[in-house]
């Protein structure tokens, strides 16, 4: 591959918007899209369809399916979710791309950190402008200059930008596994670590809550009348905890343990909430199946226990059709200076959802940074436009033929 003068032309559109690409992550970065704050993920919204006006692209908003929500208290209520933002382009195309990314992010609408400054290092600080509001702007920008390039009639895109990847994905998950099935190729935009490596193999992941129903009792007058529910959280808490280390690679994490009143009643209620990392399908199933196990044995007398839940995110392995897609990005990364190198992490993300559907797909094509998920995330501002540019010249070789995104399909429909 080279970059051809119309591929150059394309990198100069990117390059000449670089403080315009910078500009609106900040501002979006503003505000607060918390994954269940309804009122700051609608103000979002709005500003990404806003933004999807110059692409002269298909922009619907999409309901999107509602889930439930486990409270502290053991009762399971309905949970409504904001809408996602589908835009698409030439959906007739031979070749078809998904860009995904999401507008949530782990701060609440109390948070503190609600906006972006810039560190003395230059980095930028601020909540989300990594994860991913730097990200979708990257990919937006990526479009907007790919769509001056000559031969773009033979590629359709669609990019989905979900309101709750933050929590598990419950809602958009099925909208995931549709554009997963259809599409070619996937391009995500979690952001890279600061040096510019990019996720390769990931883990799956699972979300559980098990509620504990006991029976209340005065702790002093009639305590062998009642039934734990704190304690019994407890002692199944330890025997999820003890499931390490039985499998490779399989980790169980016991978040946290909800419940009980005051102390001279014996506790009623509890929750407990636990979160399972697998690296397989083979440890998935082994891990659900341990799961189910110790949910359906109560530790003593007068306990029930309702489990829910699941495995949300399945493995993401590096089969042929990744390998094959890994090469060609670092092929075009190199086109433009750029060193791409990978490696397996631990983390999840709308990938694996992709993948799980079938899609090949590069799920941390976002801006560079770091200290995601705290109040000290950052993102480098110059990897707007290096990021841009990548993406914009991975569409440019995958129109032109250079990346074959038919055989990377073919290639990951032969390992389902």
């Amino acid at each position: 591959m080279r970059i051809l003068p119309h591929d150059q032309a394309v990198l100069d559109h990117v390059a000449a918007r670089g403080a315009a690409i910078v500009g609106r992550a900040v501002d979006w970065a503003g505000v607060n899209s918390g994954s269940r704050n309804g009122p700051g993920l609608s103000q979002m919204l709005d500003r990404l369809e806003a933004a999807a006006g110059p692409l002269s692209a298909e922009v619907v908003r999409v309901p999107t399916a509602g889930s439930t929500n486990v409270g502290d208290d053991g009762k399971v209520r309905a949970e409504a979710h904001a809408d996602a933002l589908k835009i698409t382009m030439r959906p007739e195309a031979p070749v078809q791309a998904v860009l995904t990314g999401h507008y949530d992010t782990v701060f609440p609408a109390d948070s503190a950190f609600q906006s972006v400054v810039t560190r003395a290092d230059g980095a930028l600080n601020g909540p989300g402008i990594a994860d991913m509001k730097g990200g979708i702007s990257v990919l937006l920008a990526a479009l907007e200059a790919f769509e001056t390039h000559p031969d773009r009639a033979r590629v359709g895109w669609t990019v989905l930008l979900s309101p709750d990847e933050e929590i598990g994905s419950p809602a958009s998950a099925p909208l995931l596994a549709e554009l997963g099935a259809r599409g070619h190729v996937g391009m995500t935009y979690e952001p890279a670590l600061a040096d510019g490596t990019l996720a390769g193999a990931r883990k799956g992941s699972g979300n559980y809550h098990l509620i504990v129903a006991g029976k209340a009792a005065h702790a002093g007058r009639a305590f062998d009348e009642g039934a734990n529910a704190v304690a019994g959280a407890a002692i199944l808490a330890a025997q999820l905890h003890a499931l390490n280390g039985q499998r490779e690679g399989v980790t169980v994490n016991v978040a946290k343990i909800a419940g009980g009143g005051p102390l001279n009643v014996v506790a009623d209620n509890a929750v407990v909430r636990f979160n399972v990392r697998v690296p397989d399908k083979a440890a998935s199933d082994w891990t659900e199946a341990a799961v189910r196990q110790i949910a359906a044995e109560p530790p003593f007398p007068g306990l029930t226990l309702d489990l829910h839940g699941g495995m949300t995110r399945a493995p993401k392995p590096t089969d042929a059709s990744q390998s094959a897609l890994f090469e060609a990005v670092r092929e075009t990364g190199a086109l433009l200076g750029q060193s791409i190198a990978w490696k397996p992490s631990g983390g999840v993300c709308e990938g694996n959802n992709l993948h799980a559907a079938g899609l090949p797909n590069i799920d941390t094509l976002g801006v560079l940074g770091g200290d995601i998920h705290s109040d000290q995330e950052f993102a480098w501002p110059a990897s707007f436009v290096e990021r841009a540019q990548l993406s914009a010249l991975i569409l440019c070789k995958i129109a032109s033929g250079e990346i074959d995104a038919h055989k990377l399909k073919s290639l990951r429909l032969e390992t389902m």
